[in-house]
């Protein structure tokens, strides 16, 4: 999902943002709307990169996908209702990646080993080849050390956000 069409001339800084148990309260298997609720901080973090001119990029693992839980259409309206909450706030998601893939799925098409799906950087790879990231000014933004792997893999440095307001965690690691 495309949210804005990529400006190839000017490198900028990329946040990566995971987004359950950073952007929102994971309590498993988040795909309804009803069922959503920001992080502390979260739309201000985001807000705050579009106004420092990052582009603001998602790159999630949702196997519930394939485990059978809720389809991608689910998670493709969920993510048009962030987008939507945040054009309220003034802000924007510029690209979404999800890998919807895992060994254990129980739907055949999505029972594989997957190189988008992190550890493995394919989400964060794709995104760099179709944005012109700046990657010695970017970062990914995890809450699991398959994040942070990601992260080094795809040539950025990783952050460990162990929950709270995203945006104190953002200001205190010196991104916004």
């Amino acid at each position: 999902m495309t949210s804005t069409t990529p400006n190839t001339s000017v490198a900028r800084p990329a946040i990566f943002f995971d987004r359950d148990g950073v952007l929102n309260q994971d309590h498993g298997y988040v795909y309804k709307i009803k069922d959503w609720r920001w992080i502390d901080g979260a739309i201000k973090a985001i807000k705050n990169c579009n106004e420092r001119n990052y582009f603001v990029f998602i790159v999630t693992n949702q196997s519930g996908i394939g485990r059978g839980f809720y389809s991608e259409q689910d998670v493709n309206k969920l993510h048009q209702f962030m987008q939507d909450d945040l054009q309220q706030y003034g802000a924007k998601i510029d690209d979404i990646r999800y890998c919807p893939h895992h060994q254990d799925a129980i739907i055949t098409k999505y029972k594989i080993a997957c190189e988008r799906r992190k550890p493995a950087p394919g989400m964060l790879l794709d995104l760099i080849a179709d944005w012109p990231v700046d990657l010695s000014r970017s970062v990914l933004v995890g809450d699991k050390k398959t994040d942070i792997l990601a992260a080094q893999q795809a040539g950025i440095k990783g952050l460990l956000f162990e929950g709270g307001d995203l945006h104190h965690f953002l200001t205190a690691a010196a991104y916004l």
